[in-house]
């Protein structure tokens, strides 16, 4: 039994098909499970109940974690500290590996500019304290031998069915609105971001992988060192509409954040957008022989994803 717990987000769902090339026993965890494959089983849980955590790891012989909580510094600070405990003892209780899919939110501000899996942990933000925090308490159960773990981590992503990233919220759907993209920071700073699939991909097979364990691993992610306005360029091309950017300095995001709560939440790492940000991922494409989707195709089939679900002819 492989269980991915945070079963139904943008990386939970690729996830689920991904796995299918591994087993046909697979339990998906959420508050309200859809099957992705026919023979996936349900199992709902409250996540606020951390009580349920045990009964849904129970059996398992991998666990993978890829929950996300409400992106908001209180939520963090209170939830995920205390259900990465229970995800952690339940793993040991079960005998099951562990699976996290991260972000880089830990690493030193100074790592920004080129991250591997190498790059030095000194979270520059409280958001990313928390996430250190995660990563510590994986990685300590590893170091004792209590527990086997890997964490997959992925820069900020885009993708199919993904609501939620920078790049859909503010970029495609602003297009496709009519609108400005909208740009944090520095829109000529270079940004690599990781496509959807690829994360899901390789995180399935990062999880059936026994020597892959007790390590941290970047998912593949394009070397491409696309600006920030290039990716909006591509999207624009793809909906064939003019590229128009506004840029979002600090101050605006904290009055919009006066009536988006969500934009409070920008500012600290407002850091990432100043600064070339470079994901390097060269320790799993040469391990395993595969390299990321190109984001002109990434986008394209986002593009896609869109209109197809928004009811829009291309």
């Amino acid at each position: 039994m492989q269980t991915i717990i945070g079963s139904g987000g943008a990386i939970g769902i690729p996830l689920a098909k991904a796995l299918k090339k591994y087993t046909d026993h697979i339990r998906l965890v959420s508050r309200t499970p859809k099957k992705v494959n026919e023979t996936d089983e349900l199992f709902p849980i409250d996540v606020n109940d951390l009580s349920q955590i045990d009964k849904a790891v129970a059996g398992s012989e991998t666990v993978y974690v890829v929950i996300g909580f409400e992106y908001k510094l209180s939520v963090w600070q209170n939830i995920w500290p205390p259900f990465m405990k229970e995800v952690i003892n339940a793993c040991k209780k079960h005998h099951a590996k562990l699976v996290f899919f991260d972000n880089v939110y830990m690493y030193n501000r100074s790592a920004i500019p080129l991250m591997t899996e190498a790059s030095p942990i000194h979270a520059p933000s409280k958001k990313g304290a928390v996430r250190q925090q995660l990563h510590e308490m994986i990685m300590n159960e590893v170091e004792k031998g209590s527990l086997t773990a890997l964490i997959a981590r992925s820069a900020d992503f885009y993708g199919p069915d993904n609501k939620n990233s920078a790049l859909n919220m503010m970029v495609v759907d602003q297009l496709l609105k009519g609108k400005k993209a909208q740009a944090l920071g520095d829109p000529d700073k270079v940004h690599t971001y990781t496509f959807t699939p690829d994360a899901a991909e390789a995180t399935a097979l990062l999880g059936n992988t026994n020597d892959a364990y007790n390590q941290v691993w970047h998912v593949p992610t394009t070397k491409e060192k696309l600006t920030n306005r290039q990716w909006i360029q591509l999207v624009a091309d793809e909906l064939k509409v003019e590229a128009k950017i506004q840029t979002v300095p600090v101050w605006l995001i904290r009055i919009l954040g006066l009536f988006m709560p969500v934009m409070k939440e920008l500012p600290e790492m407002n850091y990432q957008y100043e600064q070339d940000y470079i994901f390097d991922s060269s320790k799993f494409e040469k391990r395993f022989g595969i390299t990321a989707t190109a984001p002109k195709d990434g986008i394209r089939m986002l593009v896609e994803n869109l209109k197809t679900s928004k009811g829009l002819q291309r």
